[in-house]
This record gives structure tokens, sequence and C-alpha cells, in this order.
């Protein structure tokens, strides 16, 4: 159905959209997710050009709509867009405001209009308002709206940019009920969202948003249960990481542990589990680590956190050749190593300049 191939989107000081290439089959519903700035609401705008790309294509079943040639507004017709800011026309009632479109832009008679914009309304469960302004509506109630005078153009797609986002939290559930019925009927859906439960639940695929792309695509299942990706599980995790590079042994190891504390503090962490990643960072890496490691190394320290987990992590990766620290004859640093934590896992690693991957669970026990 749509065909993105190469998109790129760049701004004077930001570029949202490096390199993207997709394909939205007919009856996907696809959520949009990953931390703010990362080109979700770019992207589904670069859709239907609302946002000019500044390289690549964008298919429309055989039509570049990128194009200069395209007639965009044929295809606009066909793409519904719900914004989060609702983009209602106040001086309009509600009935008004779902048969302007079809009306002008179709040339639907008014009769006709009006009988769909009701049974439109009865789908979303305000019919009882047709005749209201939308001042007179709570957020949830002009969310829905939005969503029948998108429908209002019988469109195939359906883009939706945090459509709950500006709700009260007690009216998020109105609209998203209203989304998992088009869900259902099988309508075509692309969804930018923060609510992580809905995400998972409405969608048959899930988009991972960062650095500049979809940085990881799968299944709910797939996204939410089993990533692949270090941003993604972060991400999933609402994972907080602390984390630094080593590349000398004459680094100032006691101003990295001052601010693995201050991380550890502000993050809510227990006094127990900031003085164990400590002492893995003082054993592990300074006793253990740097004195075998050639003067070239490279040494990446990352500590996760999560607020809801009795378990955190201590992850070390590091060039050169194949060497566990877990076999080191240093018995007494290892003794306290292990003490400090409730699993240790040495793997051999080929990812960027790093061969060496060493895992660390530390319980809040």
């Amino acid at each position: 159905m749509i065909a993105v191939k190469n998109l790129r989107k760049e701004y004077p000081n930001i570029t949202p959209l490096k390199d993207v290439t997709v394909t939205i089959n007919g009856g996907d519903v696809i959520s949009i997710i990953g931390p703010s700035g990362t080109g979700k609401s770019t992207l589904i705008r670069c859709l239907n050009m609302l946002e000019q790309p500044t390289s690549g294509q964008i298919f429309w079943g055989d039509v570049c709509i990128t194009d200069k040639k395209c007639n965009i507004n044929k295809i606009r017709e066909k793409m519904g867009m719900v914004f989060q800011s609702f983009n209602l026309f106040n001086h309009m009632t509600v009935i008004e405001n779902l048969m302007a479109a079809p009306m002008e832009l179709r040339g639907v008679g008014k009769q006709e209009a009006y009988d769909k914009a009701m049974e439109l309304l009865r789908t979303v469960g305000l019919a009882d308002k047709a005749l209201n302004y939308p001042d007179e509506l709570s957020g949830g109630q002009k969310q829905r709206v939005a969503i029948a005078r998108a429908l209002a153009m019988e469109p195939e797609v359906i883009l939706f940019d945090e459509p709950t986002s500006a709700l009260d939290p007690t009216m998020v559930g109105e609209v998203e009920a209203v989304i998992r019925d088009l869900a259902r009927r099988g309508m075509t859906m692309m969804i930018v969202t923060h609510e992580m439960r809905f995400a998972r639940e409405v969608a048959n695929r899930v988009f991972y948003m960062d650095e500049g792309g979809i940085y990881e695509e799968g299944t709910p299942e797939e996204i939410f249960e089993h990533p692949q990706k270090e941003r993604t599980i972060r991400f999933i995790r609402q994972l907080k990481v602390f984390e630094e590079t080593i590349t000398s042994k004459d680094y100032d190891f006691l101003g990295f542990i001052s601010r693995m504390e201050e991380f550890g503090r502000k993050s809510r962490m227990s006094q127990k589990m900031i003085y164990r990643f400590q002492a893995l960072m003082e054993e592990l890496c300074i006793q253990i680590l740097l004195p075998d490691l050639d003067d070239s190394f490279q040494l990446k320290v990352a500590v996760e956190y999560a607020d809801e987990q009795e378990e955190s992590s201590m992850q070390l990766k590091y060039t050169g050749r194949e060497y566990n620290p877990l076999d080191s004859s240093k018995e007494l640093s290892l003794k306290i190593a292990r003490n400090a934590s409730k699993i240790m896992e040495y793997s051999r690693i080929e990812e960027d300049l790093y061969t060496n991957y060493l895992r660390v669970t530390v319980c809040d026990k």
C-alpha cells in the first residue's frame, strides 16, 4: 500500500530521519514508539507530505507522491490524519465539522453528508453532540469527533499523531476504545503513541524509532517481550543508564566512582546497590581488567537501573584478545565481585570495536 525508500528529512540543526525504508501493508496497525525527538511524528507527516522530505521516495501503490507532478491533495483524501491538538473548526457545530470536507472536496450532497456524519458520530458514541460546538466538548470528545471527521472522507489509511497526549488521563480510554474498534474493522493505521500498553495491544507491528530511523521493528511480542537491540531494551524497560568509555589506564577512576554514586542517588537507587556497583567497578575494572588490557584498549562501562525492578546490571565491553576476567588468578578481587553480584556472565562478541562482553546482575537484597 505505502512504500518508503531511503527517506531523509533534515532541519537546519537536526536530522530526525536519516534513511528510512519500510513498507506498510493494507490492514496493518502499526504502533510507532520511541523517545521524544526521534522522528516519529516527522515520519507520518512526511507520509502525507505535510513535511517535505529532504530526499528519498514515498509510493502510494504505483504513484510516487514525492514527485512534484503528483496531485498530493488526491492522495490526502485517501489518507486521514488525526492530530494531538484536534484541529476542529470552533465556529462550526460537530456535525458541520464532519460534513464540510466530503461536500467541498468530494462533491457529496448535503443529505448524504449529513447521514454519513450521523452514522460516524454513532460509531464514536457522540450522536447526541451533533449540534454542539467543539468548545462545549471535553478533550476526549473532541478527539473522537476528530477521528470521525477523518473517517468521513472514507480514507484507506489513518495516521494518528499522539492522539491521546493532550488528554486528561481519565479521557484517554474513550479515544483508545475507538481506535481499537477501527483496528477490529481492518482499518490500516499508523499510531504515534507514548502509551505502551495501548501500543502493544492494538498493533500487529511495532516500530521503535531512534538514531534517525526505525531502529528495531517487530511484532508486539518481539518488541515488548524480546527486544534485540540495546536502545530498544532500555526504552521498553524504562532503564536509567550511566555510561562512560575509558581509553587510558590513567583515567580518573575516583571521579568515575563519584559520578556513579551521583547517578545512583538521582535514580533513587538504594545505598546498598550503589556500594555494590562501586565495588564491582573497583574489583573487576581497576584490579582485574585494566592491568591485563593492551595499551590501546577501549572499555565501555554501562550501569542500567529501573525503578520497579529488584535487579539491575553493569555491562563491560572491551577490546583486545579474548580475556575472561572470571578466570583471573586475583582471587580476593573475584570473591568481592561475586559477593557484590548475583550473576556474572562472560561472552566473546563482535560489536563495532568490542570483542569481549561481561554482564553482571546486581540484586537489591
